[in-house]
């Protein structure tokens, strides 16, 4: 039976539209898919910090260095945390820059932000102040605490991890939702002047991605060098250098890169949607899947290796990446996110078994309470293991290692739970509620303005 190349890419497209499964959340189209994949990001995150409270050597480093390397490298779940949020974000910003669809509203993406992140945040913040950390009450902790409330915890010694570890990332997160509408509008400037077609577009949304990732790395390697050579000011009053590290940089940088990898995945999914101008793309991305698999499983495996030979144990079977010691603080999160974002392409447009692989209701589930999850997995993890593990007659190293997921399913899963039900979703539905009611007045201010 013989098929034109059309009915090849119609066949092509409609398998892809089926791996593409899309929900509604909350009055909100969600990829299914990513969902799953936020959940692996956050047991990820879960895993490392379980190893590092439980301080056990499941494996001898010296024997077995490729999987002490593996379990030590789940904090790069931070790392697909923040992937995800660039791909996400810049959708509708995607479609506006690469199909001229409408502008999205900057005061409706401030509203939507504030009521997803805020809420949750400040209660687990009041929360584990009362219940774990309550020196910060004291007067004498009131400007640090200070930082947490304005999100800048992540750009002094004196916060950056202090109270709970993960708030550092929800400080870039926050960060990062401030400049984005900002940072769209550079994006549209340069977009309007190549007036053509959406290819050209599509060109020129990947070369403004690229021109913030080389400002992510460029910043990245001053705040690096700055920390290493405090007496360099580069012809700055010492003051406004450190004001302007303090918002540009922070500790351990901004994570622009990291954004920008999900804005280009982003940007590669929107356009290969579009039935008129996107099926080459939707078809080369289909055929490639398993290569892209590939790249970000040797990517990552490399990261890991990298990882622990240079901030967990140096060991004799790693001796090769020495010579890249000094570059790890600079470029590891690049590699990162590349392999992170060659997956989520390879999960978008591979095979229906990788695809429903990550949409399994399980796995979405963990994914919806992922925010809750991440806040407070680790004091809770904490007050396991300096209250309850001494008690315990648990044996050995690996029976204890388990012990610590059986709490996560216990306490830490119906904790994040609750978070969701009586904090999350209710100013969820207020948002949706909000983004409806805009839609309506749009609508109508339109049929209004028709002839």
């Amino acid at each position: 039976m013989q098929y034109s190349i059309q009915n090849i890419y119609q066949l092509l497209s409609s398998r892809l539209q089926g791996n593409q499964a899309i929900i509604k959340k909350e009055g909100q189209s969600t990829i299914a898919a990513l969902d799953g994949v936020r959940a692996v990001a956050a047991l990820f995150v879960i895993g490392f910090h379980i190893d590092v409270i439980n301080k056990t050597d499941l494996w001898s480093a010296w024997q077995h260095p490729l999987a002490s390397a593996l379990i030590t490298f789940g904090g790069s779940g931070v790392t697909l945390f923040f992937v995800l949020s660039g791909f996400l974000l810049f959708m509708p910003y995607a479609k506006a820059l690469l199909f001229e669809a409408r502008w999205p509203s900057a005061k409706q993406f401030y509203l939507r932000r504030a009521l997803r992140i805020l809420p949750a945040y400040y209660v687990a913040l009041v929360l584990i102040l009362l219940l774990f950390q309550r020196q910060y009450l004291q007067l004498a902790y009131w400007q640090h605490l200070l930082l947490f409330v304005t999100m800048f915890m992540d750009s002094t010694p004196q916060t950056f991890r202090e109270i709970n570890g993960p708030f550092w990332t929800l400080a870039i997160e926050w960060q990062f939702y401030m400049v984005m509408p900002l940072l769209m509008f550079g994006f549209y400037g340069v977009v309007r002047k190549l007036q053509g077609s959406p290819k050209r577009r599509l060109l020129a949304v990947l070369s403004c991605c690229m021109a913030v990732i080389l400002y992510g790395l460029f910043i990245r390697y001053v705040g690096i060098y700055s920390a290493k050579h405090p007496e360099q000011t580069f012809f700055l009053p010492v003051q406004v250098r450190n004001i302007a590290l303090f918002f540009l940089y922070g500790m351990t940088g901004k994570y622009l890169e990291n954004f920008a990898m999900g804005m280009i995945i982003c940007t590669c999914y929107i356009y290969a949607q579009d039935p008129e101008h996107g099926v080459r793309l939707k078809e080369v991305l289909f055929r490639n899947s398993r290569w892209l698999r590939r790249l970000g499983l040797v990517l990552l495996l490399f990261t890991a290796i990298w990882h622990f030979q240079v901030m967990q144990m140096p060991v004799p079977q790693f001796s090769f990446l020495n010579p890249l010691r000094y570059k790890f603080d600079w470029l590891n999160e690049m590699v990162i996110a590349i392999g992170y974002s060659s997956w989520v392409l390879a999960i978008l447009f591979g095979s229906p078994t990788l695809t429903g692989l990550f949409s399994l209701l399980p796995l979405r589930k963990i994914g919806t309470i992922s925010f809750g999850l991440y806040m407070w997995h680790l004091p809770l993890l904490d007050f396991y293991h300096e209250k309850i593990v001494p008690h315990l007659n648990l044996g050995g190293a690996r029976t204890t290692y388990l012990s610590y997921w059986a709490w996560v399913l216990i306490c830490v899963i119906p904790v994040a739970t609750v978070s969701y039900l009586l904090v999350e979703r209710p100013w969820m539905k207020l948002r949706a509620r909000a983004r409806k009611k805009t839609e309506e007045g749009n609508n109508g201010s339109q049929d209004k303005a028709a002839p």
